[in-house]
C-alpha cells in the first residue's frame, strides 16, 4: 500500500501517470506478472523517490576484502535527503582509529555533481573532481560516485530502458546511462530495477561492452522503512580485481531533522 501511494505521487511528478503507475503498482498485483513498459525517466522517478525529502540516517559497516581474503571493516553513518529534488549525501567514519572523522559529501547540482572528502590526518576538505570520482573510497571497492547507487538515485547522461528481463521470478527494468563525465573509467553502467520496489538489485560498471565492478542486492536484503525501501546489504565486486566490499545497514533513523551545516562543504566534517 505504501509503495502504490508514493509511486502515484510520483507518476503526478513525472507527467507521465499511466507509465509510472503501470511500473510501481506491480506492488499489488502478483509478483510474476509481466512488468508493463515504462519510459526511462519514469523508472528513474520511481527509483529516486526512495531517497526520502527529509533527511534518513543510517548506521553503515563496510567490510573490504582482497582477492587474497584480508578483510578490513569500516564503521560510520550516512546522510541522505533530497533538497529541491537534488541529493545531498554525507557519510562520516567512526572507526578504525586511523580513519575515524573522516568524511564524504555528495551533493547534486544544476551545473553538476559537487563530491568533497575530508581526512583527519590531512585537516583539508578536498574537491573530487573529473578521473579522480571514479576513485577507491577509504581502500573500499566502493567509489567517489558509488554513493548516488547506494542512496538508489540513479542517473546519468541519455538514459536508456533496454529489454525487461526476469530475475528470480522478479519483474526487472534494464535501465542504462553513459556517465556524465567524459574522463570516466566506465563507459556505460547498466541498472537491473526491481518493478516491485523500484530499487537497483544489480548494478553493472561496464568499459567496451564487459562489466568491470558489480553492485548486487539480494531481494531478501530489502526492507521497508514507512513508505521507502532500503537495503540492509549491499555487495560490491571488482570483477577484474577479485576485491569485494560489503556494506550492511545495521540501524536506520529516518525524517530526522539535521543542521543543514552537515551537508555544507566546509562544516560537512564536523560532527552532530
Amino acid at each position: 500500500m505504501h509503495v502504490v501511494v508514493r509511486c502515484q505521487e510520483v507518476a503526478r511528478r513525472a507527467g507521465r501517470a499511466l507509465l509510472a503507475l503501470s511500473l510501481c503498482g506491480l506492488a499489488a498485483t502478483a509478483a510474476h506478472a509481466a512488468a508493463a513498459p515504462a519510459g526511462a525517466s519514469a523508472v528513474l522517478e520511481c527509483m529516486r523517490a526512495n531517497v526520502p525529502k527529509t533527511l534518513t540516517v543510517r548506521d553503515i559497516q563496510l567490510s573490504a576484502s582482497d582477492r587474497k581474503g584480508s578483510t578490513r571493516t569500516l564503521q560510520g553513518r550516512i546522510y541522505a535527503s533530497r533538497e529541491d529534488d537534488k541529493l545531498r549525501a554525507m557519510i562520516r567514519i567512526a572507526a578504525p582509529a586511523d580513519l575515524a572523522g573522516a568524511a564524504y559529501l555528495l551533493r547534486e547540482r544544476e551545473s553538476g555533481d559537487e563530491m568533497y572528502v575530508y581526512m583527519p590526518a590531512l585537516q583539508k576538505v578536498r574537491r573530487i573532481s573529473g578521473a579522480a570520482i571514479d576513485g577507491s573510497l577509504w581502500g573500499t571497492d566502493l567509489s567517489y560516485a558509488d554513493v548516488k547507487q547506494l542512496t538508489n538515485a540513479f542517473s546519468g547522461a541519455q538514459p536508456k530502458l533496454d529489454r525487461d528481463e526476469t530475475v528470480a521470478g522478479r519483474a526487472m527494468h534494464v535501465l542504462s546511462v553513459a556517465p556524465t563525465v567524459a574522463a570516466a573509467r566506465f563507459d556505460r553502467v547498466r541498472a537491473w530495477v526491481d518493478a516491485r520496489t523500484c530499487m537497483a538489485l544489480r548494478v553493472d560498471f561496464e568499459q567496451a561492452g564487459v562489466a568491470q565492478k558489480r553492485l548486487t542486492i539480494e531481494p531478501g536484503d530489502l526492507q521497508q522503512s514507512g513508505s521507502y525501501w532500503y537495503a540492509t546489504q549491499i555487495l560490491v565486486s571488482d570483477l577484474k580485481q577479485g576485491s569485494k566490499t560489503t556494506v550492511k545497514v545495521t540501524g536506520i533513523t529516518p525524517d530526522k531533522e539535521l543542521a543543514d551545516r552537515l551537508f555544507g562543504p566546509a562544516t560537512f566534517y564536523l560532527g552532530n
